[in-house]
């Protein structure tokens, strides 16, 4: 596949900008009792297989929150078959009856192939509507207008939008090469957007979520090469002898943490946006690899064996010493710095298996999120750091797995029948 066309005919109306009073930051700590419709034809364009597939992507994103306790809509009563788009067409105390708290209505339309979406969230208690919605777009924006409104949810109840409008980069081999793909956050709509026939590793987006870098073999030598998601265009932006991997985009600009070996050791470089080296962060004789950007874009975590066992260290992009960040296990690796800055993700080995790990830049807090049978690696955050996506074997394949950011909540995302790892998440498209 050489290029990649995204649907963009999306439009998104406010209707009723409204910021709830309710305070909710931590999935199991006040769980909200929800009550989600299924959507109601604004007209006599009906399509009952649309308004489910609305139901089940919106409802698959509220349940990866935690956030909510959903009311069995076998329970529901008369205004559950009700439009009531506006306040006033709504049943509140029915709603109330049932428990709900919060309250998922909408209705859609579909005329000459033009989809059109009107969704709602309203407070039961406060018998308001707190978020109001009108998406037009093609049928085939049924999920993206889902996966939106579940964004907007989160920003209504937490003050910060949720992460479904984006897409997981990772690597399967399912083609029988190790080739890049991208799905939605659910897993769905999987795309290869690679055909090196080679090796493709360790994908990263940019702060735009436009471009993606990848280490390929594809011209014998581990390089690292940059794509355009939407027009397919592909460049290789460092060719030199040795190792050009674990490349880290910045997040705030266009500059690109890796690790090269041209001189013969592993150690960490900062590349400007067209290739050119810009500074080297590292130099010691033991192995240096896998980057990665505090959200500021001042400090880098990565791995070294300069005390002997693999660890984790911390280095201002200034240049200076490094410091050491992990002091427990032997084999700390591919460590992730949330976007907000507050842990940093990773994988550390005991026994023959690895689990993930969260400590604080400063040290403190180290604890480890993942138990049971099989690996967890290669820990990734979600845009707005509430989310994890990994890669485990617990199944017996290697497949994609997100969890909250307290560990709880594991899913697997990925199908298909090949090995899938080395995942990424991207910005909000």
């Amino acid at each position: 596949m050489t290029r990649l066309i995204l649907p963009l005919l999306l439009l998104l109306v406010l209707v009723t900008p409204a910021w709830s009073a309710i305070e909710i930051s931590a999935p199991g700590q006040q769980q909200i009792p929800l009550a989600l419709t299924v959507l109601q034809p604004l007209d006599d364009g009906r399509n009952p297989a649309l308004a489910e597939e609305f139901n089940q992507v919106l409802s698959w994103d509220l349940e990866l929150t935690g956030l909510f306790s959903r009311i069995d809509p076998r329970a529901f009563l008369a205004d559950a078959g009700r439009l009531g788009l506006l306040s006033i067409d709504v049943d509140f105390a029915e709603w109330r009856l049932l428990g709900a708290e919060m309250l998922i209505k909408g209705g859609y339309s579909l005329r000459g192939g033009q989809l059109v979406v009107e969704a709602r969230l309203f407070d039961v208690r406060a018998r308001r509507l707190l978020n109001g919605r009108r998406y037009v777009g093609k049928p085939g924006d049924v999920r993206r207008i889902a996966h939106a409104f579940a964004d907007q949810i989160l920003k209504s109840l937490t003050g910060s939008l949720g992460p479904f409008s984006s897409r997981l980069a990772y690597i399967s081999d399912q083609s029988g090469r190790k080739e890049l793909y991208l799905m939605e956050v659910d897993g769905h709509k999987p795309v290869r957007i690679t055909n090196h026939r080679s090796i493709v590793l360790n994908p990263d987006f940019s702060a735009d979520g436009r471009r993606v870098i990848f280490t390929s073999y594809r011209a014998g030598n581990p390089d690292l090469y940059q794509r355009d998601i939407f027009s397919g265009r592909e460049s290789r932006l460092s060719a030199r002898r040795g190792l050009n991997v674990g490349g880290r985009f910045s997040p705030q600009d266009d500059r690109i943490a890796l690790t090269l070996s041209k001189d013969g050791n592993s150690e960490i470089y900062l590349l400007n946006g067209d290739g050119g080296i810009s500074r080297r962060l590292t130099r010691y004789w033991g192995i240096d690899i896998d980057p990665t950007w505090s959200p500021d874009g001042d400090r880098i975590a990565f791995v070294s064996n300069r005390r002997g066992n693999p660890h984790i260290f911390l280095l201002s992009t200034a240049g200076g010493d490094p410091q050491r960040l992990t002091l427990n296990g032997k084999y700390n690796v591919t460590p992730a710095w949330s976007p907000k800055g507050d842990w940093i993700a990773f994988s550390r080995k005991e026994g023959s298996l690895f689990d993930i790990y969260l400590i604080r830049p400063d040290g403190s807090e180290e604890r480890r999120l993942t138990f049971g049978p099989g690996n967890k690696e290669h820990p990734r955050w979600s845009p707005d750091g509430r989310f994890l996506v990994y890669s485990s074997d617990e199944s017996g394949r290697k497949a994609i797995y997100l969890m909250r950011a307290d560990g709880s909540g594991s899913v697997k995302v990925s199908g298909g029948s090949g090995n899938c790892n080395h995942p990424a998440w991207s910005p909000r498209w």
